[in-house]
């Protein structure tokens, strides 16, 4: 799974519709575009394509000022919904997910219950503890790398993996328990997009297909 997908469905969800610039001007203002492959052309794609699977509504608004064709406004379906929570779920809780997804995946962790958050942590911490003991089953830590030769390093690299990843996940889960943050059904969450008309101080300047064809975004 691309991170890029957990990251629009997400984006979209947070303002119940939204266009492709609001999209992009979200995941550059979350530095997403640093972390992952959050890039216009990306962003067009992933919006169109899941529109096509019926995970996305496509509501055609009015056209640009500057006379370009109708804009996209996006909003997500009951299947969208499904499948947001369904890879959130699954980047929290599965210990061999590539950073960027683990990463989209803590920047929506609010939108679960307290308790159920911790409990994917929990379920990711045991899978690195697994992986940890198949590494070991091969390889001593306390003999050091030198003894499988420079193979070895692998090894130590997956073991020092394994135990960083832990020991962060088991972090996150002491916070969490210890009360930080607003869960779903708590009270009013972290608002963590641009209000409309604000300006995006890590906004990159690149390209943007549809935003240079359309001129900018209409305003209210």
């Amino acid at each position: 799974m691309s991170a890029i997908r957990l990251l629009v469905l997400g984006a979209v969800r947070q303002h119940g519709r939204a266009h492709g610039y609001q999209v992009r001007n979200d995941l550059e203002y979350w530095g997403a575009h640093e972390w992952s492959n959050a890039k216009p052309g990306s962003i067009y794609h992933a919006l169109k394509q899941m529109a096509k699977q019926g995970l996305m509504l496509a509501h055609d608004i009015a056209p640009s000022p500057a006379g370009g064709p109708p804009r996209t406004e996006y909003e997500l379906t009951e299947a969208g919904t499904e499948e947001y929570f369904k890879l959130l779920r699954e980047s929290l809780s599965q210990y061999d997910r590539k950073i960027d997804e683990l990463s989209a995946a803590v920047g929506f962790l609010v939108d679960l219950p307290r308790e159920e958050a911790v409990a994917l942590l929990k379920e990711r911490v045991r899978g690195l503890e697994e992986w940890r003991l198949s590494v070991t089953e091969y390889y001593t830590p306390e003999d050091g790398p030198e003894q499988l030769g420079h193979i070895g390093e692998i090894m130590n690299m997956w073991v020092n993996s394994a135990d960083s990843g832990a020991e962060w996940t088991r972090g996150l889960i002491e916070r969490i328990e210890g009360g930080a943050y607003v869960f779903a059904g708590e009270g009013e969450p972290f608002v963590g997009v641009l209000g409309e008309g604000e300006v995006n101080p890590y906004a990159t300047g690149e390209p943007d297909p549809e935003y240079d064809a359309e001129g900018p975004p209409p305003a209210g």
